[in-house]
């Protein structure tokens, strides 16, 4: 199953998981859309539900997980 939330940040519009291809995916206020690959859809609830979303994709997925911009 696939699903996007709106969050609140000063960097980051919206979370996402695409289940079909275990990636997670970061909506940047810019418009700009990364992908996270190989993201496990439990820890994508983390970042979405978490008080400071870019201190957990900081903490959690950036430098861990392979990156690529989808648009």
């Amino acid at each position: 199953m696939s699903w996007t939330q709106p969050v609140y940040s000063s960097h980051v519009a919206e979370v996402g998981y695409d289940s079909d291809s275990n990636e997670l995916l970061v909506t940047w206020q810019s418009g700009r859309v990364s992908a996270y690959v190989g993201v496990a859809e439990e820890l994508a609830v983390q970042i979405a539900n978490a008080p400071s979303v870019g201190q957990a994709l900081n903490a959690q997925v950036k430098n861990v997980y392979s990156h690529r911009y989808v648009r």
